[in-house]
């Protein structure tokens, strides 16, 4: 264990619970749904939790709702069903370049035709059709801030060093902070994690205090990730004081894999070798 793989668990636990609070840092973006998969959720988790409040194993209650034992148990973590709804992934789409000006107008007039903006975008270049139009409003996507966020953006967000980020990115990464009190423990953390990645003979300390706020935090994901440190303590104690770090290895193991994709089926194995060495 090194630091990289220290800081790429971390980074994954993030994904997991950043993707279980969407329904938070999404309300900025389009509206969470309430259709037919989000109704299912709310009532799975209320027979999971009511079963456990009635002294029901985790095992018992896969048998009696015919569930897997892993989704009986990802329903148990949760303390509110919310949490498990996800937000809706948004593809880009052609109103997308007209968003600002869809937005100013119906700042100015509510009441505003749909037949009237769509006249207006298509003399600024607009091809797409009336329903996508239609469609893209009642998705709220035209007041979305990011409409087009998924988890694994929100991650590279939070992951990434705020003084290196642009000026946009930082204000979008304190609004995610800012989304829930789980979101903001979670950035939180993160932070006093990524103090950490200097090497220095205080670190062992301090992920020791980490590990203990990490434990007090409702963050079911990053409690597992703590849990797994302090498994495997005297390794990730190593990982933060020692100058060694995998990381450049992994890029160039990634490097390898891309390359080995591109003529994938087309060539044999001297063709590759000569690609690596020439790259």
């Amino acid at each position: 264990m090194d630091r990289w793989h220290v800081w790429h668990g971390l980074g994954e636990a993030v994904l997991k619970e950043a993707a279980a609070h969407s329904a938070c840092w999404a309300k900025t973006g389009p509206p969470v749904p309430d259709g037919r998969r989000a109704v299912t959720t709310r009532e799975r988790w209320h027979q999971v939790h009511h079963l456990l409040d009635a002294g029901v194993g985790l095992p018992d209650c896969s048998r009696w709702l015919n569930l897997a034992l892993n989704t009986v148990k990802r329903y148990a973590r949760h303390p509110e069903p919310g949490q498990l709804i996800r937000a809706p992934a948004c593809r880009p789409a052609l109103v997308d370049p007209y968003r600002d000006h869809l937005r100013q107008r119906r700042s100015e007039d509510p009441a505003v035709p749909v037949t009237h903006l769509l006249h207006e975008i298509r003399e600024l270049g607009y091809t797409g059709s009336a329903n996508l139009l239609v469609r893209y409003i009642n998705q709220g996507r035209v007041e979305a801030g990011h409409a087009t966020l998924s988890p694994r953006r929100v991650t590279a967000l939070l992951l990434t060093d705020p003084g290196r980020q642009r000026d946009e990115h930082r204000v979008l990464r304190d609004q995610l902070a800012a989304a829930c009190t789980e979101m903001t423990a979670l950035t939180t953390l993160v932070s006093q994690f990524a103090r950490m990645l200097s090497p220095s003979q205080d670190n062992p300390q301090a992920l020791t205090d980490w590990i203990t706020r990490a434990r007090d935090a409702n963050l079911p994901f990053p409690q597992s990730f703590a849990t797994g440190l302090e498994r495997d303590r005297a390794a990730a104690d190593a990982a933060l004081t020692l100058p060694y770090s995998n990381g450049r290895t992994e890029g160039v193991n990634n490097k390898i894999k891309r390359i080995k994709r591109q003529p994938y089926g087309r060539a044999g194995y001297p063709l590759l070798r000569h690609h690596i060495l020439l790259n």
